[in-house]
């Protein structure tokens, strides 16, 4: 589930996008300058990617802290990747979206090693 508040930020842009669309058919329609109707394009396309970066940004972020969470629980102080595990917890809430997914792939395999781990024991 989305948080209000950014499904709110998020409707709110898209709105704005809508209107900006709107702008550009009537742009079309009445056959103004090119150079006029670039800018607005540019304009839309970058209020679509900051709503898509929020989403995906709110999508990964939740997804990290799940399998932080998991991976913290699969080891409960004696699995050999504690200090991996609590550098990853403590640098969730400033990574960035771009490090996200390479820090999913990380605790993924490190959860992964974790249970392998406890069914050879």
């Amino acid at each position: 589930m989305i948080p209000k508040d950014l499904t709110k930020d998020i409707k709110t842009r898209l709105q704005s996008i809508k209107g900006q669309v709107d702008g550009l058919i009537k742009m079309l329609d009445e056959g103004k300058d090119p150079e006029k109707i670039l800018l607005q394009f540019k304009a839309a396309q970058k209020g679509l990617d900051k709503a898509h970066y929020l989403l995906l940004d709110e999508a990964y972020r939740k997804a990290l802290a799940i399998k932080i969470s998991e991976t913290v629980e699969a080891c409960p102080g004696n699995c050999g990747n504690e200090e991996r595990i609590e550098f990853i917890r403590q640098q969730f809430p400033i990574l960035e979206l771009d490090s996200l997914t390479q820090k999913m792939k990380e605790i993924a395999e490190l959860k992964k090693r974790i249970g392998n781990a406890n069914i050879d024991s």
